[in-house]
């Protein structure tokens, strides 16, 4: 490829809508232009990459023994009825009506449709175990879009869905995901941690994220600094307290006047105590009821673990109104003591006591309060954020925070939508049984952006090999010099014909200007012919990781060329 043929439309500004350096980075190199928002153009150089992105999944898919197939982008609003999340899932569903005036959905997933498929072709457990997987289109209507490719509403994503006959047979089905998620992003050449992770609207008893490691990432990534331990913060768990080894002496409760202290600190200034002294009374609406959730007051209600632990559908702050009317009091003066609903607690307070919580009357809070004396508590679990100052829930080691992109995320879902939508299979007993389901996602173009967060410096994009757009970028200095243009023309033919990818800056720009848009780029080996250099039979190589380039003899350019390619190349293929 040339690029007085090619479109590859650089910028020197800085985007000023583009936060993350992906985004910059991508809009800078001519990768993605913007359509609207969330919405995005692939552009040449990006659709080559995205294209490599996608070759490697179809490998280690295949590999894998998934299947590849194609299904509709736009799907009927009755499948997903039928499994429930046609109102559970949310105004991010981009609902559709056609001219008949029926409903449906532009997918974000195709949980319901390939269950569909299966439930009509599959009928035996001879058939089984199978996983289908297609490369596709989604939308999800994200209420804020950002961060270009990281968090779009139209997207590209490789989705995957296994049907085995046992749970056996699930568990090697998903082993057989995880293996092959590990083989893809080391393939990307990418840093990556694969974490435990709730299972969010899609549902399923257990998951995995794989976060790519970048110190820009939205995610945060716990892994124990000893064993194999890690999770997302949504998923962390924390470790049960230890039972104290003798009961406390519970001192008398108090009622204490606080005029307009409301929050934690402002209590905890105002008492002249620590905010571990303190808890939390916090009210929320599950799934239409209220609920109080108590957590110590240095610590951060874990919405995700408390979604679960309930067993709720739904989940989310109760409004002023409601609080209120629960407590009788206004916002920052809640306490368990006479609340007539629900009430859960974070594993922290099993053993606390003398705490102070709200008074449920306003300016009012109490203090030396104990559950078991004043009030009754029963429902303890853990429902909170963890903490650098927590431990490993497996080891008890240390455990360290970093940031982390996530790229793919894999799910067992047993019978969630197989028994909703009644998709079975008969097994050697001739028994009608519901198929035992897993799914699979990555994100193709997100994979891509990830690559940019982890591989960038001030001058540009730094790309691993794998998910370059072009192997080589050749750059003949002086294009009005006949030696420098017919030697580039002589290495260009070669290493074409060798299968090398390489695109040639036959631009008449300066030398300046051509190193600048090769960096920018970042193409992984440089090759540039100069006047100079030529006259002493030498051409030189630099590779975009390195600091210093090398040269080579002309004469045996193409072969050097190859044999530096070889040394940046896929490890796994």
């Amino acid at each position: 490829m040339r690029y007085s043929s090619y479109f590859l439309p650089t910028q020197k500004e800085l985007p000023s809508d583009a936060e993350v350096i992906s985004h910059q980075l991508m809009l800078r190199a001519g990768m993605i232009r913007k359509l609207t928002s969330g919405v995005y153009t692939y552009l040449p150089m990006g659709l080559r990459s995205l294209k490599k992105v996608e070759k490697i999944i179809r490998e280690e898919m295949d590999r894998a023994g998934a299947i590849e197939l194609l299904m509709p982008a736009v799907q009927p609003a009755e499948l997903w009825q039928e499994s429930g999340r046609w109102d559970y899932y949310g105004k991010e569903l981009l609902r559709l009506k056609d001219r008949h005036n029926r409903d449906a959905c532009f997918g974000p997933t195709h949980e319901e449709v390939i269950t569909d498929l299966v439930r009509r072709e599959i009928k035996s457990y001879k058939q089984l175990p199978i996983n289908f997987y297609q490369i596709q289109t989604k939308f999800r209507d994200e209420i804020r879009p950002r961060f270009g490719l990281m968090r779009g509403r139209e997207f590209i994503m490789k989705d995957a869905y296994s049907f085995d006959a046992d749970e056996a047979g699930a568990a090697e089905s998903y082993g057989r995901m995880h293996k092959a998620y590990s083989r893809i992003f080391e393939r990307c050449g990418l840093a990556f941690r694969a974490v435990e992770a709730d299972t969010g609207t899609i549902g399923g008893s257990f998951s995995h994220e794989f976060m790519v490691l970048a110190d820009t990432g939205e995610d945060q990534v716990i892994s124990c600094t000893s064993c194999q331990y890690a999770a997302n913060l949504e998923k962390a768990e924390v470790s049960p307290v230890s039972n104290p080894a003798a009961d406390p002496a519970l001192s008398p409760l108090k009622e204490v006047a606080t005029p307009d202290v409301r929050t934690i600190e402002e209590v905890a200034a105002f008492l002249s105590l620590p905010p571990g002294r303190l808890v939390k009374t916090m009210i929320f609406i599950a799934d239409g009821s209220p609920l109080a959730a108590l957590v110590r007051g240095d610590h951060e209600i874990n919405l995700a673990k408390l979604k679960t632990f309930i067993g709720a559908q739904s989940i989310e702050m109760a409004p002023p109104a409601a609080i209120e009317d629960v407590t009788g009091a206004p916002v920052g003066f809640a306490g368990p003591l006479g609340l007539k609903i629900r009430t859960v607690a974070d594993n922290a307070l099993r053993y606390m006591a003398n705490y102070v919580t709200g008074g449920n009357r306003k300016d009012c809070h109490l203090i030396n309060v104990n559950h078991g004396r004043d009030y009754s508590l029963n429902e303890f679990g853990d429902m909170r954020i963890i903490t650098p100052d927590d431990s490993c829930p497996r080891c008890g080691a240390e455990i360290e925070f970093k940031r982390g992109i996530e790229v793919g995320h894999i799910f067992k879902l047993g019978t969630k939508y197989s028994m909703a939508m009644k998709a079975s299979f008969l097994d050697d007993r001739g028994r009608e049984l519901p198929f035992i389901m897993g799914c699979y996602g990555i994100g193709v173009g997100r994979t891509l952006a990830s690559a940019i967060e982890q591989n960038h410096d001030e001058k540009g994009i730094v790309f691993p090999l794998p998910l370059a757009p072009f192997q080589v970028v050749l750059l003949p200095l002086q294009m009005h010099d006949s030696h420098v243009v017919e030697t580039s023309e002589g290495i260009y033919r070669d290493l074409a014909s060798r299968g090398v990818e390489v695109i040639m800056d036959d631009r008449d720009e300066r030398p300046g200007v051509k190193f600048n848009d090769a960096d920018l780029v970042g193409i992984p080996l440089r090759v540039t012919v100069g006047a100079k250099s030529l006259k002493s039979g030498r051409i030189e190589l630099k590779a975009r990781r390195e600091e210093n380039g090398s040269l080579l003899d002309i004469s045996d350019a193409a072969s050097g060329i190859i044999e530096k390619l070889s040394s940046l190349n896929d490890p796994l293929k």
